[in-house]
């Protein structure tokens, strides 16, 4: 699609406020979307109600990594509809096997445990980790603990909340749930002097998405690697938005040549057409569990895994991890030299995902947010001040560049 013939538009119509109303007036306001309603989308472009088109440069906080409609995935999605899309785990189906074996191949691990949504892969993995504390490390039952790392993003569960360090995600949903010690992200002293030997894990995101797309400093991930072997702990990568291609490479850790022991996946693996996740670990880690002891009606059903499938022979290829690699450093190259003009103090990430950093007399992360909807560019603020960048990998250079240049026209009139 050609970014010249993109009809954007500054005025909400009568269509989009009529949805606008109805949704605000039926469904729980946990959330506060820009106003924009999107009836279709292909690619790195999505089209309103009203027929304006939107260049997409947020990709579902890394889900539609192979942008929207992928033909691919479409078609598989198409004709697993056709057999079947649900047995539930009370039997086997076709599929499940094969991607459960591709999905550990691509993972250089053994065995898969498939849930549906990211957080429920989460929950998955601190549920593994303690019983693998029980069972294997001989932790005393109950006393098991995760080490976490401030300004985390793991899921909005009663458990993930607990250990968050947010408030807006945290506050009012009390009591919490015990068995977590919160360290500064990127600090290996403080994780070092947080680990004991009732200690059965460390839960990183390899880089924190949420908190505005925050890399490591360097060594970092290698030196938890380490620590982590030398203390028995499992180190746990949470890669739902930070792999699967987003970084350059299909994992984040891969960057600094780390392999942990459990992958905690979600988003991309479905294509941005279902939802699926899944925990990827060694047969010594997930071999703790017996049947009954965890499971999902749809986790690993016949659709999600025939789109599993798929995505994971994209990535096999490497060409989408290449694109997010050559286009990521055009992306940097070119926020770099924003840096100190119209109102731009930092930039960080990797890839194509990059936090920018707004000073606040320039306006907050959600006005430069809606200026650049008016503009025909759709991106997401977080934590008042920064807005995330993380377009699809399909994006062309030519799209990639008239969207960096509606930001610079944004920046220049604030």
């Amino acid at each position: 699609m050609s970014t010249t013939s993109s009809p954007v538009g500054q005025v909400t119509g009568q269509g989009t406020a009529q949805a606008i109303a109805s949704a605000e007036a039926h469904s729980a306001h946990n959330y506060h979307p820009l106003p924009v309603v999107v009836s279709s989308a292909e690619g790195a472009w999505m089209t309103d109600v009203e027929g304006r088109r939107y260049l997409d440069m947020l990709a579902g906080y890394s889900a539609l990594n192979f942008g929207h409609r992928n033909q691919r995935l479409i078609d598989a999605a198409k004709a697993q509809l056709e057999r079947v899309t649900l047995t539930s785990r009370a039997f086997h189906h076709d599929r499940f096997a094969r991607f459960c074996e591709q999905l550990a191949e691509l993972c250089g691990m053994e065995m898969v445990l498939p849930m549906n949504t990211g957080a429920e892969a989460i929950e998955t993995a601190v549920k593994t980790a303690r019983k693998w504390g029980y069972e294997v490390k001989g932790v005393p039952d109950g006393e098991a603990r995760i080490v976490v790392a401030s300004g985390n993003f793991h899921g909005r569960t009663t458990t993930v909340v607990s250990f968050s360090t947010d408030p807006e995600a945290r506050a009012g949903f009390g009591p919490y749930t015990p068995g977590f010690d919160v360290v500064p992200y990127g600090d290996v002293a403080a994780l070092e002097a947080a680990v004991t030997d009732r200690t059965v894990a460390v839960l990183l995101e390899p880089i924190q998405g949420e908190a505005g797309v925050l890399v490591p400093p360097p060594g970092y991930l290698a030196a938890v690697r380490e620590l982590t072997r030398a203390r028995n702990v499992l180190f746990v990568a949470d890669e739902i938005q930070s792999g699967l291609g987003r970084t350059g490479r299909t994992f984040a850790c891969e960057h600094e040549g780390v392999v942990p022991d459990m992958y905690v996946l979600g988003k991309a693996l479905g294509g941005g057409v279902v939802p699926v996740s899944a925990v990827v670990s060694s047969a010594e880690v997930l071999g703790v569990y017996r049947p009954g002891e965890h499971g999902s009606t749809f986790g690993g059903n016949p659709l999600a895994c025939a789109v599993g499938l798929e995505v994971i022979a994209m990535l096999r290829t490497g060409e989408f991890q290449e694109r997010a690699a050559r286009l990521g450093d055009h992306l940097h190259e070119q926020l770099g030299r924003l840096v100190g003009h119209g109102g731009v103090t930092q930039v960080r990430g990797r890839g194509l995902w990059a936090g920018v950093d707004i000073a606040p007399e320039h306006g907050t992360g959600r006005q430069i947010s809606e200026r650049l909807m008016d503009r025909g560019v759709l991106v997401k603020d977080t934590h008042g001040s920064t807005i995330r960048l993380a377009p699809p990998l399909v994006i062309s250079q030519e799209d990639l560049d008239w969207g960096l240049a509606q930001l610079r026209g944004v920046l220049a009139e604030s």
